[in-house]
């Protein structure tokens, strides 16, 4: 593991995304994370709940000052659900479903930041405007179209592979389509 603490690498990784992405107050910003494969184990064979509460406090603040809403990932044992405030579900119109996160179902990160939110609610679909993934837990199905890959500096955190990615309104129109800036 590097010397760097996992939520020091966390909030770092979510700084560059937010730089890199464009993202602007308000937008969604949605995060897969496997704190197995933040240890060292297999992604689903080694849940940490400590190293994905380190996540959340290095995430959660970073977000925060930013004015960014947080949909975090569960993991395949609850079909990839997200949890959000209540108040963003209703802002997007997702419709809520009737799931708690435990760290066995539903995995230890999407646990702690069920635990840190003030009104948290399950949702099974969401569009974000940009997204990480910690761990290669596949969080592009809950990307607007068009996702477009960002390359990190930040590449890890503890063990973990880091991904991330932006979007973009699609270009339509064909040839003689002039796009704005």
């Amino acid at each position: 593991m590097s010397e760097i603490s996992i939520k020091e690498q966390a909030g770092a990784a979510m700084r560059e995304l937010i730089t890199l992405s464009g993202v602007k107050s308000g937008d969604l910003i949605v995060v897969g994370c496997s704190s197995s494969e933040i240890v060292g184990q297999k992604i689903g064979k080694g849940s940490s709940p400590e190293a994905a509460v380190e996540v959340v406090d290095g995430i959660m603040p970073v977000l925060g000052e930013a004015g960014l809403l947080l949909a975090a990932q569960c993991c395949e044992h609850l079909n990839r659900a997200l949890i959000v405030e209540r108040e963003t579900a209703e802002k997007f119109g997702y419709e809520i479903v009737c799931v708690r996160p435990q760290p066995k179902a539903g995995g230890s990160f999407a646990t702690a930041v069920y635990d840190r939110m003030r009104d948290p609610v399950a949702v099974e679909f969401v569009k974000a405007s940009a997204g990480l993934d910690i761990g290669c837990t596949m969080i592009g199905m809950h990307l607007k179209h068009v996702a477009v890959p960002l390359r990190l500096e930040n590449k890890y955190i503890g063990e973990a592979l880091v991904q991330a990615a932006k979007t973009r309104p699609k270009l339509i129109g064909g040839a003689r389509a002039v796009y704005p800036e």
